[in-house]
């Protein structure tokens, strides 16, 4: 399941129970289980406070950016959850203690959050510069997958006096999952993390068209791979939105960028604690010293 970047699943209402006090939450042989009862301990407790934590920068990000993120997106990355997953989309909610509204809550935050990050961190040309070193466009390729180097130094010999590639991956190649299709693989550009890095180094130095002329050595194996389509690097200033896009991706990864950010979310929602014993709720996002000067 992609990444969430706050767990909304299960979450216990502890602001909710702030106010109360005597009304029965459990009853039982011996006593009974006040509401007041049950938040002492909650909020005495890391998950009460983590929980407390996650419902205040919720709040903060729908605030200052639920503007921006529509019913109809949600429900579309909803979707292709459920066409990633299919039948297995309940089991797997499950296994995670969620329920499709968990899920979507989930994408709702995710969608919010990154409206923050794109709103708080402006991509810098230094930045982008950066990312145009590393940067290459998606490419298609289709690869032969053999044990031993012998055997890949005999196909590029048979690539070279003209044996066609596909009918080649079908006889020799040992990844069933693409042989059939010719070792087709799906297209991929820098930023994948699925495939090996010499491969993919290998890969974005061919021409469209052209194959390796020496086997390329992975913990699988020895690979001979194909460029079926590569469009060109060309220049920048065709790829910028690439660019940032990439760079966002990356940062909505980088847990230092995300507590920044999240940070000068929670400052601007002029968070007001009134519970002195979940004062220290914030204070991995904000000091000490702001978190008092919060009380009224």
């Amino acid at each position: 399941m992609k990444k969430l970047v706050l767990a909304a699943a299960g979450l216990l209402a502890v602001v909710g129970l702030a106010g109360c006090s005597n009304k029965t939450v459990v009853s039982m042989k011996g006593g009974k289980i006040s509401e007041s009862d049950y938040y002492d301990e909650m909020k005495k407790s890391a998950s009460g406070k983590s929980t407390l934590q996650t419902m205040i920068i919720t709040k903060a990000l729908e605030q200052q950016y639920g503007s921006k993120v529509s019913k109809d997106k949600v429900t579309k990355e909803y979707k292709k959850f459920k066409t990633t997953y299919g039948a297995q989309l309940s089991s797997v909610l499950a296994s995670n203690n969620m329920t499709t509204t968990d899920l979507k809550n989930n994408i709702r935050t995710n969608f919010l959050t990154e409206a923050a990050l794109k709103d708080l961190k402006k991509v810098t040309d230094k930045q982008l510069k950066k990312q145009w070193a590393s940067y290459q466009p998606k490419v298609t390729v289709a690869h032969i997958l053999v044990e031993k180097k012998e055997t890949a130094e005999d196909i590029i010999k048979q690539l070279d006096g003209g044996a066609d590639f596909t009918t080649l991956a079908k006889k020799y190649s040992t990844d069933t999952g693409t042989k059939a299709d010719g070792g087709k693989l799906a297209a991929f550009d820098n930023t994948d993390t699925s495939l090996d890095a010499d491969f993919k180094a290998a890969a974005f130095k061919l021409a469209q068209g052209k194959y390796t002329e020496t086997p390329v050595k992975t913990s699988y194996g020895y690979h001979i791979i194909k460029m079926v389509k590569n469009p060109g690097k060309g220049k920048m200033s065709d790829h910028t939105k690439d660019l940032k896009d990439q760079l966002y991706t990356t940062w909505l990864s980088d847990s230092t960028v995300m507590q920044q950010i999240l940070a000068k979310v929670i400052k601007k929602a002029n968070v007001d604690i009134k519970d002195k014993d979940l004062q220290d709720v914030l204070s991995s996002y904000v000091s000490s010293s702001s978190s008092s000067s919060s009380k009224k």
